[in-house]
């Protein structure tokens, strides 16, 4: 799954320690519906993909759009000009020096799936994102927490094991999506974006999600 394919990878999505009780799903809720942003919301982002197959990931910037509904464009501005749309059911790309191409959603599983969690989250939809992901949260008394997404769909699962968004308050700073076969693309999201390092590693993006 290509970084133009994901859109995002990513836009911009998702405080007290999640345990097995009644009140857990109502706190995670109230949370959700707290990230909820007006559209059309947008938010920078900074990508690095780390890829078993590459000695060093692939590294790209740009912004998240969510323009309103299941719409999401993705603008990709360094190292190359990309610009990813989805809309009404399709996937559409243009890339700097090539021609446009599109392509259905139903071609993409792992990437309808995605659409349907940032839409929830910009969108503070917790019952949207239930209906997706099994979902587990963690938090601390710092006001720091972590969603953990699981997909419920087993042709998602094969493609995508898990989607962590972790936040402070009431804004998401990161998103990593764990694949399947070991991939793993980290998202610096907001003001964050501008201090992905020249020569990333996971520690130092893990370090930059919790804040140090």
């Amino acid at each position: 799954m290509t970084s133009g394919s994901k859109i995002g990878a990513a836009l911009c999505l998702l405080t007290l320690a999640c345990s097995a009780n009644a009140s857990a799903p109502d706190a995670t809720d109230v949370l959700i519906g707290q990230l909820g942003r007006p559209a059309p919301a947008r938010t920078a982002f900074a990508e690095a993909r780390f890829m078993q197959v590459l000695d060093r990931p692939l590294v790209v910037s740009g912004e998240l759009a969510w323009l309103g509904g299941d719409t999401l464009v993705r603008h990709v501005t360094r190292p190359h000009e990309e610009t990813a749309r989805i809309a009404d059911g399709k996937v559409t790309q243009q890339r700097e020096g090539k021609g446009e191409r599109s392509f259905s959603l139903e071609r993409a599983p792992q990437l309808k799936v995605l659409v349907d969690s940032f839409v929830a989250l910009l969108g503070g939809d917790p019952r949207r994102l239930r209906q997706a992901f099994a979902i587990a949260r963690r938090g601390d008394a710092t006001g720091a927490w972590t969603l953990t997404l699981t997909p419920r769909e087993l042709e998602v699962a094969r493609t995508v094991a898990t989607i962590r968004i972790d936040g402070q308050g009431k804004e998401a700073r990161c998103m990593w999506m764990q694949e399947a076969d070991g991939d793993v693309a980290i998202d610096l999201l907001g003001s964050l974006a501008a201090k992905m390092p020249a020569e990333p590693t996971r520690e130092s993006l893990a370090a930059l999600c919790k804040g140090a």
